[in-house]
């Protein structure tokens, strides 16, 4: 009879940590704001209450608007998992409450990186979320998603 030996160590590991941290190919995400507006960083909390219609001002008074990434992919459910703490799911029945009882509607979509980085650059009350590495002068990260 032939004895099977368990897999390596390290690979073991390696599986773990992609459990535990996601996929080693997971793009970095950040928070941007248009290069004309005047808002220089953002806390997860101010954030998350923005795209969450609970606050429509950035924290010196001017006027909010989220952009969101399209329904079902990554960059979108990895900003909802870490900044605004729900799963797609809670998502889906967060913003149904919200629509029933008339106290707000869902963040506008764009399509992708640059269809997200357009709009924010060209309104300055505008806040989104794209990779880092579609970062450009027209945009400026006030948040990096951790």
């Amino acid at each position: 009879m032939l004895k099977r030996k368990l897999p390596l160590p390290g690979l073991c590991c390696a599986l773990a940590a992609m459990l535990v941290f996601g996929s080693a190919g997971a793009a970095d995400l950040v928070v941007i704001v248009s290069a004309r507006a005047p808002v220089p960083a953002l806390r997860a909390e101010q954030v998350a209450d923005i795209f969450l219609s609970e606050s429509h001002r950035f924290p010196d008074g001017s006027e909010a608007t989220p952009v969101d990434q399209q329904i079902g992919t990554a960059p979108r459910d990895e900003f909802y998992e870490k900044v605004v703490r729900r799963s797609p799911a809670l998502l889906r029945a967060y913003w149904t409450k919200m629509i029933f009882t008339g106290r707000g509607q869902p963040p506008r979509e764009a399509s992708g990186n640059a269809g997200v980085k357009k709009l924010v650059a060209e309104n300055p009350g505008m806040i989104g979320y794209i990779d880092r590495s579609a970062l450009d002068p027209t945009v400026r990260a006030v948040l990096t998603v951790h």
